[in-house]
């Protein structure tokens, strides 16, 4: 069986040109470049919590990575570094080998390099932290909403939400639709290059890991802003537009969480801007409606114009 060290030097060992010391040290050195600030992000994932025994590690080392690589994109910051802490039940080299392939395929795509880290025994859990650089000025802060600001989404949210209902049993899902949900489920797209393009024409930006409206009611507190949605305007992916129970897939849109999209609001002089940027990217851009004064809470109306109650806000480990 390899130690630990054997698996470091074996698996999670890579040059880091742009590092000044990576892996190897009892730190990695890093020099950001002139005129930008630092954005660290850290995130957690716990068998059992976040992922089920038996998932795809491939899959499972992409998505460990992209959830951080997602905080950074709503933050307007390009990734850099990363650094990984895992605990293993056992030295299984069939699955460290896949975890490291879906871990550095991802961090290839997105020029993120590997500096440090820490491996130990005990029950599967991982820890990435994920170092990005953004302009000075520049970066997409919760707290920069304005009154009269519209409010944007990237993509659909809901797919990730619906595969989890039907590993849970409450839904079934076939074919196609089974296909692209638990593709949104373990291998989430970060939305890196649509976040730096964001840099200048967003005020303020998060990523929706835990709910539309949950996410959202963050970038709504921290600048002490409302919102009105329409309910109308929030696009479906094809699977939650063909879901027969239409109150689980409400809830999937708006509270599901696991999309990794970004959520974020800017001037309505900014539109065609950002419009323009959506169609070069690829990537659809919907106006979901505006914020307004008032009590930071997001209000979703129906085509009549009367407010839709919600029965659940969105993801909470402790609830």
């Amino acid at each position: 069986m390899a130690s630990e060290f054997e698996i470091i030097r074996k698996y999670f060992t890579r040059p880091a040109p742009s590092a000044v010391l990576g892996v190897g040290d009892d730190c990695a050195l890093l020099h950001p470049r002139f005129g930008m600030l630092l954005a660290v992000t850290t995130d957690m994932l716990l068998e059992g919590r976040h992922f089920l025994a038996g998932d795809d590690p491939a899959k499972l080392g992409h998505k460990a990575l992209a959830v951080n690589l997602s905080d950074l994109a709503a933050m307007g910051a390009d990734p850099r570094w990363a650094t990984l802490a895992i605990a293993l039940p056992e030295a299984d080299e069939k699955w460290i080998a896949a975890f490291a392939d879906g871990f550095f395929r991802i961090a290839g795509r997105f020029e993120t390099e590997l500096i440090g880290g820490d491996t130990t025994k005990g029950p599967l859990a991982i820890c990435i932290t994920a170092i990005g650089e953004v302009p000075t000025g520049l970066a997409l802060r919760r707290d920069a909403a304005l009154a009269g600001d519209d409010v944007w989404l990237s993509g659909a949210t809901g797919e990730a939400g619906l595969a989890v209902a039907h590993r849970q049993g409450r839904v079934r899902l076939e074919g196609a639709a089974l296909e692209a949900c638990l593709a949104r489920l373990h291998a989430p797209e970060p939305r890196v290059e649509l976040g730096g393009r964001l840099r200048g024409l967003a005020r303020s930006a998060i990523d929706v890991s835990d709910g539309l409206l949950a996410d959202l009611g963050h970038i709504l507190e921290a600048s002490g802003v409302g919102a009105e949605l329409a309910w109308k305007d929030i696009p479906r992916a094809p699977a939650i537009a063909a879901c027969a129970d239409k109150a689980l897939a409400q809830e999937c849109v708006l509270a599901g969480g696991d999309d990794y999209e970004l959520v974020f609001t800017a001037p309505p002089f900014r539109r065609a801007e950002i419009e323009a940027t959506g169609k070069e990217l690829d990537i659809v851009l919907t106006r979901l409606g505006v914020t307004v004064p008032g009590k930071p809470e997001a209000v979703l109306r129906d085509a009549a114009g009367k407010a839709i109650p919600l029965a659940r806000g969105g993801f909470d480990h402790f609830a």
